[in-house]
């Protein structure tokens, strides 16, 4: 049995549509990567999924169980950590594990069985006496992961667990999701960072309401919209890279350029070649350290599938 089950989702806000019938499906044990813009929709569909929203149409499915019809059995199955950290500053770290504790029903032995086995899983222990304001921020969320972990959940949905900590802090946090859903538990993960998706083993991108893309991290970068037929991509390795990806932009045979680093990474004809787009290059005033081909990585994915998003959503209204 699948863990989420999403069908046709709506959530309107009197005559804003927050959400316009997304669907998906999430199997028990996949780390489960949503992403897409601010603003697009994705904290609305977990708060939909774990039952703090009602859906305006549509249905959600979560261990078997609609969400709409038994919100409060929902709850009690799932764990939920916020974009923000919401424990509480001016308790300690076992205080909050203490009361997360009770407010999960767990007394006495349980309990305290259950704070030290999240203590010494989450690496907190040595911290548990310190005041949960004055941890730092990856602390932070181990923390807010062991309290929404608290009563043994099935399912976790995680809104932006890593926003705003440290590259080691994210990598360690990951690394504890790892090892985690190797036990059987589902992650749904909403994040920003491309090298976080690369490490999902199912990705969707909702974008402004409705979903765009659904699939693994492959599947997607597979996609005929992202490399059309007729068309090869490139990385240009180049100093100046802002000057560059404006003239470069200005080429008739290149479909898209992005900054990457030091590099751009373009979509053009297949008609020119290796050595015709260093001369092309060159004619333009863009002097090109490296030219080597490259496969769409995710952020090429979503760059494009945004794009095209964009020019559509611009016809329609210029139709309108």
């Amino acid at each position: 049995m699948p863990a989420i089950v999403a069908e046709n989702l709506v959530r309107k806000f009197g005559e804003f549509t927050a959400v316009d019938g997304v669907s998906f499906t999430v199997q028990s044990g996949e780390v489960f990567g949503f992403l897409g813009p601010n603003g697009s929709g994705k904290t609305t569909v977990i708060k939909m999924l774990t039952g703090i929203l009602p859906l305006t149409a549509g249905r959600g499915m979560v261990d078997g169980i609609d969400v709409s019809v038994d919100p409060d059995s929902v709850k009690q199955r799932i764990g939920y950590m916020s974009q923000k950290f919401s424990l509480y500053d001016d308790l300690t770290v076992l205080e909050n594990l203490r009361f997360y504790a009770h407010i999960y029903g767990l007394r006495g032995k349980d309990a305290d069985r259950k704070i030290e086995e999240t203590m010494q899983r989450n690496a907190i222990e040595p911290y548990k006496t310190r005041l949960a304001g004055k941890l730092s921020g990856g602390w932070k969320q181990r923390l807010a992961l062991g309290c929404a972990m608290m009563h043994g959940p099935k399912i976790l949905f995680l809104d932006e667990p890593t926003a705003g900590i440290d590259p080691v802090a994210r990598r360690k946090l990951w690394d504890l999701l790892f090892e985690l859903s190797g036990q059987g538990i589902t992650f749904f993960v909403t994040t920003h960072y491309m090298d976080e998706a690369e490490r999902c083993s199912h990705l969707a991108y909702i974008y402004y309401g409705k979903l765009i893309a659904d699939g693994t991290p492959d599947t997607l970068r597979q996609i005929p919209d992202v490399s059309p037929a007729g068309t090869h991509r490139f990385e240009i390795v180049t100093r100046d890279v802002t000057t560059a990806l404006r003239r470069a932009r200005t080429l008739p045979f290149m479909r898209s350029a992005t900054i990457f680093g030091r590099s751009i990474h373009a979509l053009m004809d297949d008609t020119i070649s290796e050595s015709e787009l260093q001369s092309e290059l060159d004619k333009v005033g863009v002097h090109a350290d490296e030219i080597r081909p490259l496969m769409p990585d995710l952020e090429d994915v979503f760059v494009e599938l945004t794009y095209r998003r964009q020019a559509e959503l611009e016809g329609s209204r210029a139709s309108a």
